[in-house]
């Protein structure tokens, strides 16, 4: 991670030297990367993506004995 630093000069006000902050955080380009990067999620992991599967299939299974038996309805429309 880039860090931008600005040291106080002599005559310079505080204005100044947030003026010249924001400038070297514009040009450094660390806004538009953390920008992209706020909502993104990071992938699953393959034993993770198994196991949800695993889970949804059975799931499905088990819906589907409900239904042969007749204890839930068939919601398909065709």
């Amino acid at each position: 991670m880039i860090n931008v630093e600005v040291t106080k000069t002599a005559n310079e006000n505080n204005i100044g030297i947030i003026k010249r902050f924001t400038k070297k955080v514009q040009g450094s380009g660390i806004l538009p990367k953390v920008r992209s990067k706020r909502y993104s999620q990071r992938d699953l992991s393959f034993y993770k993506n198994k196991k949800n599967t695993l889970k949804n299939l059975k799931r499905k299974a088990e819906i589907m004995d409900l239904i042969k038996m007749g204890k839930m309805a068939d919601n398909k429309r065709s």
